[in-house]
Protein backbone atom coordinates (compact mmCIF):
# COMPACT_ATOMS: atom_id res chain seq x y z
CA UNK A 1 0.00 0.00 0.00
CA UNK A 2 1.36 3.59 -1.08
CA UNK A 3 1.59 6.90 1.00
CA UNK A 4 -1.50 8.04 -1.01
CA UNK A 5 -4.17 5.05 -1.00
CA UNK A 6 -6.54 5.31 1.94
CA UNK A 7 -7.57 2.21 4.01
CA UNK A 8 -11.42 1.60 3.43
CA UNK A 9 -12.18 -0.71 6.57
CA UNK A 10 -15.77 -2.11 7.53
CA UNK A 11 -16.05 -3.19 10.77
CA UNK A 12 -19.77 -3.76 10.97
CA UNK A 13 -20.30 -0.27 13.45
CA UNK A 14 -23.20 2.02 12.43
CA UNK A 15 -22.02 5.90 13.21
CA UNK A 16 -24.82 7.65 13.35
CA UNK A 17 -25.18 12.00 13.83
CA UNK A 18 -28.06 12.05 16.08
CA UNK A 19 -27.08 13.24 19.06
CA UNK A 20 -29.13 13.24 22.07
CA UNK A 21 -29.88 17.29 23.72
CA UNK A 22 -30.00 17.49 27.25
CA UNK A 23 -33.14 19.41 27.42
CA UNK A 24 -33.14 20.18 31.56
CA UNK A 25 -29.88 21.54 32.86
CA UNK A 26 -28.42 20.04 36.47
CA UNK A 27 -28.99 23.25 38.87
CA UNK A 28 -26.62 22.67 41.25
CA UNK A 29 -26.86 24.77 44.78
CA UNK A 30 -24.11 26.27 46.14
CA UNK A 31 -25.23 27.65 49.77
CA UNK A 32 -24.45 31.49 49.80
CA UNK A 33 -26.28 31.43 52.96
CA UNK A 34 -24.03 33.30 55.52
CA UNK A 35 -24.20 32.01 59.22
CA UNK A 36 -22.69 32.86 62.66
CA UNK A 37 -19.79 31.35 64.13
CA UNK A 38 -22.06 28.95 66.43
CA UNK A 39 -24.01 27.45 63.23
CA UNK A 40 -20.83 26.15 61.83
CA UNK A 41 -19.92 22.40 61.92
CA UNK A 42 -16.03 23.09 60.37
CA UNK A 43 -13.31 19.70 59.88
CA UNK A 44 -9.66 19.88 59.11
CA UNK A 45 -7.97 18.21 56.54
CA UNK A 46 -4.24 17.41 55.73
CA UNK A 47 -2.65 18.36 52.06
CA UNK A 48 0.91 17.89 50.48
CA UNK A 49 1.90 20.34 47.99
CA UNK A 50 5.20 20.90 46.88
CA UNK A 51 6.95 18.51 49.91
CA UNK A 52 5.55 21.02 52.11
CA UNK A 53 2.16 20.40 54.40
CA UNK A 54 -1.10 22.60 54.59
CA UNK A 55 -3.98 22.50 56.74
CA UNK A 56 -7.41 23.39 55.32
CA UNK A 57 -10.35 24.33 57.48
CA UNK A 58 -13.60 25.06 56.36
CA UNK A 59 -16.28 25.34 55.30
CA UNK A 60 -16.64 28.97 56.13
CA UNK A 61 -20.18 30.56 55.33
CA UNK A 62 -19.70 33.97 56.07
CA UNK A 63 -19.69 37.21 54.20
CA UNK A 64 -16.37 37.93 52.22
CA UNK A 65 -15.16 41.06 54.69
CA UNK A 66 -15.72 38.88 57.73
CA UNK A 67 -13.91 35.66 56.53
CA UNK A 68 -10.77 37.78 55.52
CA UNK A 69 -11.39 39.35 59.11
CA UNK A 70 -10.99 35.98 60.53
CA UNK A 71 -8.33 34.80 58.28
CA UNK A 72 -5.91 37.69 59.39
CA UNK A 73 -6.64 37.28 63.21
CA UNK A 74 -5.88 33.65 62.60
CA UNK A 75 -2.47 34.30 60.86
CA UNK A 76 -1.35 36.96 63.37
CA UNK A 77 -2.16 34.17 66.00
CA UNK A 78 -0.58 31.61 64.79
CA UNK A 79 2.30 33.17 62.56
CA UNK A 80 2.14 31.60 59.74
CA UNK A 81 1.09 32.46 56.10
CA UNK A 82 -2.78 31.51 54.74
CA UNK A 83 -5.41 31.97 52.33
CA UNK A 84 -9.28 31.81 51.40
CA UNK A 85 -9.85 29.38 48.73
CA UNK A 86 -13.52 28.67 47.59
CA UNK A 87 -14.87 28.82 51.51
CA UNK A 88 -12.30 26.98 53.27
CA UNK A 89 -9.26 28.58 54.93
CA UNK A 90 -5.56 27.23 54.23
CA UNK A 91 -2.75 27.32 56.45
CA UNK A 92 0.98 27.07 55.67
CA UNK A 93 2.18 23.96 57.83
CA UNK A 94 0.59 21.33 59.99
CA UNK A 95 -1.54 23.59 62.59
CA UNK A 96 -4.66 21.43 63.63
CA UNK A 97 -3.79 21.18 67.23
CA UNK A 98 -3.13 24.82 67.66
CA UNK A 99 -6.18 25.95 65.13
CA UNK A 100 -8.59 24.24 67.77
CA UNK A 101 -8.20 26.00 70.36
CA UNK A 102 -8.56 29.14 68.36
CA UNK A 103 -12.03 28.81 66.60
CA UNK A 104 -13.23 27.34 69.85
CA UNK A 105 -11.88 30.56 71.08
CA UNK A 106 -14.05 32.55 68.17
CA UNK A 107 -17.54 30.21 69.03
CA UNK A 108 -17.09 27.95 66.07
CA UNK A 109 -17.97 24.35 66.21
CA UNK A 110 -15.91 21.04 65.44
CA UNK A 111 -16.81 17.89 63.98
CA UNK A 112 -16.08 15.53 66.43
CA UNK A 113 -13.11 13.19 65.70
CA UNK A 114 -11.49 16.27 63.44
Amino acid sequence: MGRGKKLDLFIGAEIDDSWAEIQTLRKTTISKEILEPSKHFLYFSKEKRRGKTVTIVGEFLLSKNDKTTTLKMLKKKLGCGGAVKENFMEFQGELKEKLRPLLIDANYRIKNGH
